[in-house]
C-alpha cells in the first residue's frame, strides 16, 4: 500500500516536529516516530480505526494529542490530515475536493 500525504498534511507534520523539538529537544522526533508507527498500524489494519465518516477513519497518535486521518483509495492510503485533536473539530474536510 503506497502513502500519500495531502500538501497541508505534510505541512501539519512538519510543523508539529519543529514545534515539538522546541519544546524539548528530541520530543518533535519522537512525535515523528510515534506518527508512522501509527500509520504502519494503518496499512496492516486499515479498518480498524476510528470511523468518522462512510470513507475517512482516524487512529489515534500514541502518546500525543493528534491523529492522523486518512482515507484508503485504490490500494493507497491517503493522509488527509496529521490533525491536532485541540483544533476545531473536522478543520480539514475541505481538503477532501
Amino acid at each position: 500500500m503506497k502513502v500519500i500525504f495531502l500538501e497541508p498534511a505534510q505541512n501539519e507534520l512538519d510543523d508539529s516536529v519543529i514545534f515539538y523539538n522546541q519544546q524539548l529537544e528530541g520530543l518533535g522526533d519522537k512525535f515523528l516516530t510515534e506518527v508512522f508507527k501509527a500509520i504502519d498500524l494503518i496499512q496492516k489494519y486499515p479498518n480498524a480505526w476510528q470511523q468518522l465518516s462512510v470513507r475517512i477513519r482516524r487512529c489515534l497518535v500514541k502518546g500525543f494529542p493528534y491523529g492522523v486521518v486518512y482515507v484508503i483509495s485504490d490500494n493507497n492510503l491517503i493522509i488527509i490530515a496529521i490533525a491536532n485533536l485541540h483544533r476545531k473539530p473536522n478543520y480539514w474536510l475541505d481538503r477532501l475536493t
